[in-house]
């Protein structure tokens, strides 16, 4: 028997390699994708993954991808991950290259890269079904100050999921969204503040138990292992200290108890 193999983008660090592991560790056959090879095949040294390293944005390197998935086996699944956010300007004073770079990485990228695995996905899914599975942000639901940039292209991203269910429908290939809010990881927002550790870290400063990265993998290994006749259309996940993108509680969670007396 022909064990399922999920393709995980951004595998390098955070949610896309907290997915590997989830994915692993449910039996799944995995193909990380990132830039940085090195930690790709680190990764795949720990889990028994497969690495490909590439840059999404670049058409060149998805024909690559494509070319060696058709050579080394069926596609089951696509988990999208790779994105990212930078700058926190306002609209007024927003800098057309990192708007430019997050349109690129978060949609562009999502639609070639689409656009290259649904044939395999297809053949896949002659016998069963397959998967298209996006990480999304909470982002594309809410806009906040200082988000303009990464709010736009989250958006545009969001409808990738929402049109392609629409498109195959008829198709035995589930169209999952997941959009995380806060999430703590080691790069996501190091990177898009500039590199500015103290910056970054106070984002989360005071907030009880951001999420993590196993907790958004969890959910993508769940909604990958359902029935194959249940689709997860979006799956919202977001701490409880926060209630939108734009207002958290800092400081301890406790329940608001009127006093007696």
């Amino acid at each position: 028997m022909v064990n399922r193999r999920a393709v995980v983008t951004g595998a390098s660090t955070g949610i896309g390699e907290a997915t590997v592991r989830a994915l692993r560790a449910s039996g799944w056959d995995v193909v990380g994708v990132a830039r940085r090879a090195e930690r790709l095949e680190a990764l795949a040294a720990e889990t028994g993954s497969t690495a490909f390293a590439a840059d999404l944005t670049d058409a060149a390197q998805i024909d690559a991808l494509r070319e060696h998935l058709a050579d080394t086996g069926p596609v089951h699944a696509l988990v999208h991950v790779a994105g990212g956010a930078r700058g926190t300007d306002r609209v007024e004073g927003g800098s057309a290259e990192q708007w430019r770079w997050m349109y690129e990485s978060n949609v562009i990228a999502a639609q070639q890269l689409t656009a290259a695995l649904l044939p395999q996905l297809r053949a896949a899914a002659v016998d069963g079904h397959a998967d298209l599975l996006f990480v999304t942000s909470v982002a594309a639901r809410g806009a906040y100050p200082g988000g303009g940039g990464y709010n736009a292209a989250k958006a545009a991203e969001s409808m990738i999921p929402q049109v392609l269910r629409l498109e195959l429908n008829g198709e035995p290939i589930r169209i999952t969204e997941i959009a995380p809010g806060m999430v703590h990881t080691e790069e996501f927002t190091l990177r898009r503040l500039g590199g500015d550790a103290v910056a970054a870290e106070a984002v989360y400063s005071g907030v009880e138990a951001p999420l993590v990265a196993e907790d958004v993998a969890d959910v993508a290994a769940y909604a990958l292992n359902a029935p194959a006749h249940v689709n997860l259309d979006l799956i919202v996940i977001r701490p409880v200290a926060q209630a939108a993108s734009h207002l958290l509680a800092r400081g301890p969670l406790r329940p608001r108890i009127e006093d007696p007396s």
